[in-house]
């Protein structure tokens, strides 16, 4: 644990003598596709602490100068799987968004999506020795946090502080300055697989890029869909990508709880190969085409020419109906969105005083999915596009690039976290291996 602060920090150092040089990159790495967005700060930053607390300075304006997205490789369900495939794809989305914008990239911010991530919340509580409530007393708090036996090989990739309260005063996003007697603080940890963050780094080396910061898929891609009243009331966020399913969930603008489902919409496109008995670039073009999870009596005459180079002259003129797609197509969907509910049922999203849910991800833009997920999921649903940024081509505002857009909002607005405070050298929260409760509803 000592070490990943230390890790984090520095790597938080790196991002900050980046934006302070104007230039810097985000990398989503997909197992679809890897995006590339190169952002130019302008150099001038707000202060943080009329944001929130923490002692990062660092929130500047900045606008899209190149992006850039090639096919993924090497990655497989949000893990990279072959290195130097991967560290292939990365240098050529890396050179095309470089060309388009100007300028070299030296540090880039990226973002995973797998790793098996587990959520935990934890609290501590520490005396105010002089009344008031100052940035040791902060740091004290945070490193008080009962922390529990996380397990071989897991790493902190986010660990927030979500809530403070002086004595009987709770919800505060800043508690510097106030009388007290007693600090508390509410803490969201998510954790993920050591060697998954082993290997992403040692491929962003091998591509010579110096890593300036790692974030959850599932949490960038809620800082781009979620509104700021939803972040702020509460809201789930669905992030459909081609390996995996994201699951996050916001509060009083952070982030309490995130897991991710193993399907995604790569599978949706073998079951369409297999189930009518296509090459995956037909199916994936059905898909993305005439896919859709809701069959009308007009879909069974609406044929699809599939085509095919066999040399079968029956073979290559094949068609399809569209009620064959769908059919095939729906029951995953079901299975992805009954994932999906498990894991908001043991989140306990029923006591949230908000059930919004927001879909996004290239998955989200299936035809008829918000209907379906209503009925599944719950009835306050809607499809999220990223937030629009300056700069930022029209094709690239869809929602399969909400991670991207999530990065950038990320470098650019960074939320405090654990290793953002000078921890007392004899505190760090590896000390206590108390039982962590699941994630802390009964504080809301």
């Amino acid at each position: 644990m000592v070490e990943l602060y230390q890790t984090q920090r520095a790597m938080r150092n790196i991002r900050r003598a980046a934006l302070q040089r104007g230039v810097i990159g985000v990398l989503d790495i997909g197992t679809s596709k890897i995006a590339c967005i190169v952002l130019k700060f302008d150099g001038t930053g707000t202060d943080r602490e009329t944001d929130g607390i923490g002692p990062m300075a660092g929130q500047a304006n900045f606008r899209v100068i190149g992006a850039a997205t090639t096919r993924s490789r090497g990655v497989r369900r949000g893990e990279i799987e072959t290195m130097a495939e991967t560290e292939r794809a990365i240098r050529t989305v890396v050179a095309a968004a470089q060309k388009l914008a100007g300028v070299r990239v030296d540090h880039v911010i990226a973002c995973l999506s797998g790793g098996h991530p587990a959520s935990y919340g934890l609290n501590g509580e520490v005396p105010l020795h002089t009344g008031t409530v100052t940035e040791h007393d902060v740091a004290s708090v945070l490193a008080a946090c009962d922390t529990p036996d996380f397990g071989r090989g897991r790493e902190v990739l986010h660990a927030q502080p979500v809530n403070f309260a002086v004595d009987n005063r709770s919800g505060l996003a800043d508690p510097r300055d106030h009388a007290g007697n007693r600090l508390a603080c509410d803490m969201h940890v998510l954790t993920i697989d050591g060697d998954m963050i082993g290997n992403l780094i040692q491929c962003i080396r091998r591509c010579d890029l110096e890593l300036a910061g790692i974030a959850s898929a599932s949490y960038a891609s809620a800082r781009a869909s979620l509104i700021e009243d939803e972040q702020e009331l509460g809201a789930a966020c669905i992030d459909f990508g081609g390996g995996g399913t994201g699951v996050s969930i916001f509060i009083k603008k952070h982030m309490i709880f995130a897991d991710n489902v193993k399907i995604g919409g790569n599978l949706i496109t073998q079951d369409i190969a297999q189930g009518l008995r296509v090459p995956l670039p037909v199916a994936e073009r059905l898909k993305t085409l005439n896919g859709g999870v809701e069959a009308t009596g007009r879909d069974d005459r609406d044929m699809i020419d599939v085509g095919g180079d066999t040399g079968d002259w029956e073979a290559d003129r094949r068609k399809v109906s569209r009620a064959d797609v769908i059919g095939v197509m729906r029951p995953r969907v079901e299975e992805i969105l009954e994932q999906v509910r498990e894991v908001l049922d043991a989140a306990g999203f029923d006591y949230m005083p908000s059930q919004q849910i927001v879909l996004t991800g290239g998955g989200s833009q299936i035809p008829g999915l918000d209907g379906l997920a209503a009925r599944i999921l719950g009835p306050n649903i809607r499809c999220g596009r990223p937030l629009r940024i300056d700069g930022l081509a029209h094709q690239l505002t869809d929602p399969s690039f909400s991670s991207a857009v999530g990065l950038a909002l990320f470098a650019a607005h960074p939320q405090d976290e654990w290793w953002d405070f000078e921890m007392p050298a004899d505190s760090y929260p590896a000390r206590s291996f108390k039982r962590a409760y699941r994630w802390f509803k009964n504080n809301w």
